[in-house]
């Protein structure tokens, strides 16, 4: 049947990938009709007991498209309220559609209903996925597929919380003066970090942050003493302990790859808070064991004894921070022991309030947006939130550099009060590490 293609209104055909990553999008796509193979529904089905965001994502859309049915036939299709059609297609259409490759696996029932929907729809079909082989798949097969565009963040430029200003001599003078300067704000976001030039000083600068009201310029530390034996060792280091240490400011992100010193430098400022200034009940560091919500009893022992291989990394940086301070080999374990600082799976997270602490979410990069939400919502009264990733070093198959819970975070967050970000760009964990992180 050829195809007349009289309209600008399409059909996607959505894979079971994007619905378990977003149990909601048959809300996102305007007018346009929408088709769910019975394969997909077959996929959700055997994900929806699983104890994890999967599996709660999976009973989310049941518990969805439950809801729609009400308003009629899902076989004949639904009115959404976008002004599209939704409905689930079983497939016997099809049938007479056959691949010459490939097993009679369920991505390719799916991409035979593309394929039958593609050859019969007056409209354009585009399967939605975030798997890329089913896009190269059906790009070799004539028809469109496109990503799951509602689960990305739109930036034109990743947010980086800095950027060079060139001022007069004076606002810098005021600055080292008197600790803060004014000077129209346009176009900057609160807290955002500024290296200011001196227009008729050559060679003259200063370093400033946006004051949290977004009207004036405030001078940035330069913690010559160090932080538990931590120096910054250069600017992005120290705007980021800038925001570490500044107890009016409940959210921190720090992006950056390997080797930038994230972990390190938050761990080293919540020690300071947490151990010396009291200033929070304790520091609870986290990570998603990946993905976030697998049942860790897959691991024998207990829940520390289980922990231990996610959260290597964090004692390995408490080692070092320690091994500033002593002469002996250091020994991190009177912090868990007085309280001082505690190891949770984000698994647990979930229904928890967490007020007067000092919380470090570490590998933020493997969170998806809806699981930030879960985390943040958990912060109670008097809390700090700093989170800690790498958007290039994403293990989560669902997500990506724009689609990451880390991401999403720092764009939404910009613009608040609130909220600070820097992004760390010098590898200083060692000259091999820093050359490695460049060349492969």
């Amino acid at each position: 049947m050829q195809r007349n293609m009289t309209t600008d209104k399409r059909t996607y055909v959505l894979d079971t990938n994007v619905l378990l990553h977003d149990p909601n999008a048959v809300f996102a796509f305007d007018e346009h009709d929408l088709v769910i193979p019975m394969t997909v529904i077959e996929e959700i089905d055997r994900f929806k007991k699983d104890l994890n965001e999967v599996g709660r994502n999976a009973r989310t859309f049941s518990r969805v498209l439950d809801d729609l049915r009400a308003g009629g036939s899902l076989k004949d299709g639904v009115k959404l309220s976008s002004g599209g059609i939704l409905r689930v297609d079983h497939g016997t259409a099809h049938a007479d559609i056959t691949f010459s490759w490939g097993s009679d696996s369920n991505d390719n029932r799916i991409l035979r209903t593309v394929v039958g929907l593609h050859e019969r729809s007056e409209n354009e079909v585009v399967l939605v996925t975030r798997d890329t082989n089913m896009r190269l798949k059906c790009d070799a097969l004539g028809v469109l597929a496109e990503d799951h565009q509602n689960a990305q963040i739109n930036v034109d430029e990743q947010y980086a919380g800095m950027q060079e200003l060139h001022v007069a001599a004076r606002v810098i003078d005021d600055l080292h003066d008197h600790g803060r300067a004014d000077l129209p704000l346009e176009n900057l976001n609160p807290n955002e970090f500024l290296v200011l030039r001196a227009d008729d000083r050559p060679g003259q600068k200063g370093l400033a942050r946006v004051a949290p009201d977004g009207e004036h310029l405030r001078r940035v530390g330069r913690h010559r003493e160090g932080v538990w034996g931590i120096f910054a060792r250069n600017k992005e280091q120290l705007f980021a302990l800038d925001l570490l240490l500044d107890d009016s400011l409940p959210l921190v992100t720090l992006n950056g790859q390997a080797g930038t010193g994230k972990t390190l430098l938050a761990i080293a400022a919540a020690l300071r808070l947490v151990a010396d200034e009291r200033r929070y009940r304790k520091l609870l560091v986290s990570r998603p064991i990946f993905p976030l919500g697998r049942d860790i009893g897959f691991l024998p022992g207990d829940v520390d004894e289980k922990l231990n291989p996610w959260m290597k990394p964090v004692f390995d940086n408490l080692e070092l921070i320690l091994s500033t301070r002593e002469d002996q080999p250091p020994r991190y374990t009177y912090l868990f022991e007085q309280g001082m600082m505690q190891v949770e799976p984000l698994t647990y997270i979930r229904g928890r309030s967490i007020p007067q602490q000092f919380l470090l979410i570490d590998e933020a990069q493997n969170l998806t947006p809806h699981e930030v939400k879960t985390v943040l919502t958990r912060a109670g009264e008097g809390t700090k939130v700093v989170m800690t990733g790498d958007p290039n070093q994403i293990d989560h198959p669902y997500v990506d550099a724009l689609s990451n819970g880390l991401t999403y975070t720092v764009e939404r967050f910009k613009g608040s009060g609130l909220a600070g970000h820097v992004t760390l760009r010098k590898g200083e964990r060692s000259a091999l590490a820093e050359l490695a992180a460049r060349l492969l």
